[in-house]
This record gives C-alpha cells, sequence and structure tokens, in this order.
C-alpha cells in the first residue's frame, strides 16, 4: 500500500497519531510497520506506542544500540502483554536491522507512552522512585514507606477505595518525597548532565515521572466517591499522564524529527472518549484531546476503522453505519479524508465488551483521515495466514 499522506494531511506534524478501533485484530499493527516504514524515508526518527513508558525503555536500548537481545526486549521491553504479538517483535527486529552502522542521529528510537498499571491493577512506586533517587546521589531511605509491593500491585488496591494504599499517610509522605526530588533533578540539571549525559537526565527523569503518576493514579483509586465518578478521574488520569508523556518524548526528539504514535483510537481522538464499564457511563478527554490543545496543529490524527473481523465475529457491517459506507468506497485498505464521510448510523452490532470502539460522527470530524480495513484477515502480515508477506522497506 502506498500511503499518500500527502494528499490527506494539511500540516506537517510533529506528531502524527495513528489510531486502532480494537487490540484485537493485528492488522493495523502490521499496517502500523508499513506506515512507519515508509515514514522513516520522510524523516520520522522516533515511534510511540501505548505500552509502559519505563518498560519501553529496554527496547528502545535494543534498537539503538543493540544491547541485550530481541527475546529479551520483548518480554521486558513491553506491557499488556503486547510484547507477544507478531507484528511488535517484526517492528523491534525491523528498527534493529535499520539502525545497525547508521550515525547515531539518524537511528529511528523506540518509545512506550503509556503508564505502568493495567486495567484492574497497578504497580508499585518502588524502581521507580529508587531510580531516582540513585542517580541523584541521595540518602533518602523509601522502604519504610513503601512497604511491601504487594500492597500496591493487588487488584483490590484499584478497585476497592477502601482497600487502596493511595490516601494514606506514606503514600502521601512518599508523594513530597517525589516532588522534591523533581525540583532537585532540575535545578541541578546542568551538574547532573555534565557528570552523566542528556540521555541518562532525561531516563532519570522518565522513572520519576513514572512513578508519581503511579501515586497520583493511587491516590485517586483511593476516593471515597461514586464509582462512575471514580473511574471517569481515573480513566481521565491515565490519559493526562500519557499525553504529558508524548510532550516529554517530543522534548527529547524535537531535533531528530517527527513522531509516529500508536494506539487505540479512544486514546488518540480529538473528540471526548466514551466507554461503557459495566453499569457505568464514562466520558474524559484522550491523550490526543489533550495534546492537541497544547500543540495545535503539530497533532495530527489518522482513525483507524475496520469492516469485519472472523476472529471476533465481527460481521460485514449495515450499508447505514460509517463502517459499511467504507466498505463501498474502501474496497480494500485506504485513507479517506473525513470531509468525504456522509452523516451515518454508529454501529451496534457489536460491543465494546470486545474492546471494538465502532465511528461516530464527532470521531470522524475531529480526524484529519481515516484509514479503513476492509476485511482484518487480508493484512495480518507473514506468519499470520497472509500469502503476501510483507517485508518493510529499509529507506535510505
Amino acid at each position: 500500500m502506498n500511503f499518500d499522506i500527502d494528499t490527506v494531511l494539511a500540516t506537517s506534524p510533529k506528531l502524527l497519531a495513528f489510531g486502532e478501533p480494537t487490540h484485537l485484530e493485528p492488522a493495523f499493527a502490521w499496517t502500523r510497520n508499513e506506515l512507519f516504514a515508509e515514514l522513516a524515508g520522510r524523516g520520522y526518527r522516533s515511534i510511540a506506542l501505548e505500552t509502559d513508558r519505563v518498560a519501553a525503555l529496554t527496547v528502545h536500548d535494543y534498537v539503538q544500540q543493540g544491547v541485550g537481545t530481541l527475546d529479551t526486549a520483548m518480554a521486558e521491553g513491553f506491557s499488556h502483554g503486547f510484547g507477544g504479538l507478531a507484528a511488535n517483535r517484526q517492528l523491534v527486529a525491523w528498527m534493529r536491522e535499520y539502525n545497525e552502522g547508521r550515525p547515531t542521529a539518524e537511528r529511528l528510537s523506540f518509545h512506550g507512552f503509556d503508564i505502568s498499571a493495567e486495567t484492574m491493577s497497578a504497580f508499585s512506586p518502588r524502581r521507580y522512585l529508587e531510580y531516582a533517587r540513585d542517580y541523584l546521589g541521595l540518602d533518602l531511605d523509601l522502604a519504610g514507606l513503601l512497604g511491601a509491593d504487594e500492597r500496591w500491585h493487588r487488584t483490590a488496591a484499584v478497585m476497592d477505595p477502601e482497600e487502596s494504599i493511595g490516601a494514606t499517610e506514606a503514600a502521601g509522605a512518599l508523594r513530597v518525597h517525589a516532588d522534591d526530588m523533581l525540583t532537585e533533578l532540575y535545578l541541578r540539571a546542568p551538574e547532573l548532565m555534565e557528570k552523566t549525559s542528556r540521555a541518562e537526565w532525561f531516563r532519570a527523569e522518565t522513572y520519576l515521572t513514572a512513578g508519581l503518576g503511579l501515586l497520583r493514579y493511587h491516590r485517586l483509586a483511593a476516593r471515597p466517591v461514586e464509582q462512575a465518578a471514580r473511574w471517569t478521574r481515573m480513566c481521565a488520569a491515565r490519559d493526562a499522564l500519557m499525553a504529558q508523556n508524548l510532550l516529554d518524548i517530543r522534548r527529547f526528539e524535537a531535533d531528530r524529527g517527527p513522531t509516529l504514535v500508536c494506539a487505540q483510537n479512544a486514546h488518540l481522538q480529538r473528540n471526548p472518549s466514551h466507554m461503557t464499564m459495566g453499569p457505568m457511563e464514562l466520558d474524559w478527554h484522550s491523550a490526543g484531546a489533550v495534546v492537541h490543545s497544547l500543540v495545535g496543529t503539530d497533532y495530527a490524527l489518522i482513525l483507524g476503522s475496520l469492516g469485519r473481523d472472523e476472529t471476533f465475529d465481527l460481521l460485514e457491517p449495515e450499508p447505514d453505519t460509517y463502517e459499511g459506507f467504507l466498505q463501498t468506497r474502501i474496497p480494500d485498505r485506504g485513507l479517506i479524508a473525513p470531509t468525504e464521510i456522509p452523516t451515518a448510523r454508529t454501529r451496534d452490532d457489536h460491543t465494546q465488551a470486545h474492546g471494538y470502539f465502532p465511528l461516530d460522527r464527532a470521531s470522524v470530524d475531529g480526524a484529519d483521515a481515516i484509514l479503513h480495513i476492509h476485511d482484518g484477515a487480508c493484512y495480518r502480515g507473514a506468519g499470520e495466514g497472509d500469502p503476501r508477506p510483507w517485508v518493510p522497506a529499509n529507506p535510505a
């Protein structure tokens, strides 16, 4: 496929976001790989995925400098089980091959921009705070305040505010220490960078902001308020932290070229995101909405759209839905401008219980382009039933 992005994007963004309507269909990850291979030839030097930012440093070290092995990068460098996806493995292997022998300034970088949390649990901030403390050379005993990691990790600590550790006196003291360390990191930045390096300083900041973000997330989990309000705030906080991570990544990558950002549509769309969670209806601003409000035209958005998928019983869409219209206009796979898509019905033949989010008018109008895949089974890449295995080019 030729991604003729220039025909649908009016600007040359610093952040190009590419969304997928569900994590269950790997066709979007294979398409992402193909897109990034082309963008690398246009000066893009980094990619940021919906995976834990600190864990992703393992992948970054591997693709940039060959530290460790591919197996280690996949096992330790992804959260949410994404390291087991074939398309992600191919992406990491190709990035390492692309970088081999190139000058440092031309090498591709790998980033995660999610926080260190799963849907029903959030990690202990121990290793993030201790990493920052050690980098700063502080004599600060955090162990007593942190306690056992299980107190933070267990599902009940997020699901039940009465079981949460986030509102305890110890957690409050840890937030103060983390905030003080962040101030220390900045006021000593010149000497720290001279003593170590700019990259090491940014790494310490990455660890510290991850730990501080977890402390904030655990504090929200402890709020004794009505469940819908509580979960809405937690969803909003996660995306706000993801937005902060994207802005920090761009600060690091500013002199090297634009960044491709890939995640679920609900994390990237400009209009408010919505999710049904049991009896609760949750609405919040996505990371993309936050970033767009701050950087304007430096943020561009391609939303992913899927017609059918046999793996989770997504049948041919009805003609009067957005996906049904795109099936007739995009018989295979391709980009279309939102202005070419008429008002239609939001698809209701599949539920969010499968992690699939159909298009609606607001999301379509908030995008710069829609990339529609007619049938996911046709674009799953080598080793997943595609008779035409895709091997990305290595742009000069």
